[in-house]
């Protein structure tokens, strides 16, 4: 016998399209893989240790880099980790910049610069928190002045110290004591 409820369901909906990736001629052809987190948390986008990109590179979302990328990366409101692998000839502007890998050109971040134990830097650092592991290489000056603009601190370019290192943090400010006394110093003692 025929039943009017089996004859009159609804078709099936379709299936969902994969997300596509519009790239320009320039540009190498690769689709960015997505990390699946949290709600609350953000997408991290990666970058392959195959992929060299060379010119500007822009986004708005976390990126980690393990390829090559020369010429320039601005990331001004996202984290930039540049991983072990990853081989950077650029000027590099984010929130926040986590070095794992090799970087030649000047470092700006907006809340804070960290450079691991493995990770290499030649080049100006401006930002108001910078943290150097005890192995990491760094040649270049650090700007670390709070309540100013990243762009205000390219403008300027007056370096706040200035630092080689191979495996030890920067040194601290040395002060000399003071004396109450209108006599001379002995010789050798508050002079370095």
């Amino acid at each position: 016998m025929w039943k009017r409820d089996e004859a009159v369901k609804p078709p099936a909906p379709p299936s969902p399209a994969p997300p596509t990736v519009a790239v320009s001629p320039s540009a190498p052809s690769v689709a960015p893989s997505h990390e699946t987190r949290p709600s609350g948390s953000r997408d991290v986008v990666h970058i392959g240790k195959s992929v060299v990109i060379k010119g500007e590179l822009n986004g708005s979302e976390d990126l980690t880099i393990e390829g090559q990328v020369e010429g320039k990366i601005e990331l001004r409101q996202n984290v930039l980790t540049i991983g072990p692998n990853a081989k950077i000839k650029a000027q590099v502007a984010a929130k926040t910049i986590v070095v794992e890998g090799s970087v030649q050109g000047n470092v700006m971040a907006t809340e804070r610069i960290e450079i691991r134990d493995k990770g290499s830097v030649e080049g100006d650092l401006a930002a108001p928190r910078v943290a150097i592991a005890d192995g990491a290489h760094f040649r270049g000056s650090i700007d670390m002045q709070q309540g100013r603009g990243a762009a205000e601190r390219s403008a300027d370019h007056k370096p706040a110290a200035t630092a080689s290192s191979t495996s030890a943090p920067a040194a601290a400010p040395v002060s000399t004591p003071s004396t109450s006394s209108s006599a001379p110093a002995p010789a050798g003692v508050g002079a370095r």
